[in-house]
């Protein structure tokens, strides 16, 4: 997939081409989510008023950088790795390489959204303490942060669940689920937490 601006992703995304799709967008939001934490700490950083933690707060604002550039690449690797899945559907089902070919193919297509599940969640600790420690005049940015990497890893999940419901390899498809389900459940109540200390701070 090639380079885009956003407006040229968004005309891709609502199109009918194959990619971006779902992972990507999940990527993307969670790049967003990021990006915006990243934005509290930078304005938090050189305050007076937030001397004793600054140096917590730089270290927080080079983790998320690295982040936001991880995810985004998650774009350009859930698109990568689609294509070869749509041609592998389309391998006559009596071909005898078919099932090894998918099994390749689908475990490929759900560890990206996998991998993008697990971006988010770091995502998430960060942004806990930029809720926290970060300059309050920038905490309603905090609880939109929070609120973007929930949903991209709740998006991802459903990423990982279309692939894994295909694959033969019941196994493999639990033992991911399971992970989804582990981070679903403890980041899903730390996302609650972030965005329900933030709203209660405002009103």
């Amino acid at each position: 997939m090639r380079e885009m601006n956003l407006n040229e992703f968004l005309e891709q995304l609502a199109s009918a081409a194959p990619v971006p799709g779902g992972g990507g967008a999940s990527a993307l939001a969670g790049a967003l989510g990021v990006a915006l934490g990243n934005m509290v700490g930078s304005l938090t950083v050189g305050k007076k008023k937030y001397a004793a933690v600054e140096d917590e707060i730089r270290e927080l604002n080079g983790k998320a950088a690295v982040l936001r550039e991880e995810l985004l690449s998650l774009v350009e690797k859930d698109a990568e790795v689609f294509e070869p899945l749509s041609k592998a559907y389309g391998i006559p089902k009596d071909d005898p390489g078919r099932e090894e070919v998918m099994a390749t193919v689908l475990k490929a297509a759900a560890e990206v959204p996998l991998a993008i599940m697990k971006k988010c969640c770091e995502a998430l600790d960060l942004i806990a303490v930029y809720a926290e420690k970060g300059s309050v005049l920038a905490v309603s940015d905090a609880g939109c942060a929070a609120s973007l990497c929930r949903a991209a890893m709740e998006s991802a999940a459903l990423n990982v669940y279309i692939n894994t419901k295909s694959m033969a390899d019941r196994q493999l498809a639990e033992s991911l689920n399971g992970e989804v389900c582990t981070m679903l459940q403890e980041y899903g109540h730390k996302a609650d937490a972030i965005y329900q200390s933030v709203s209660g701070r405002l009103h």
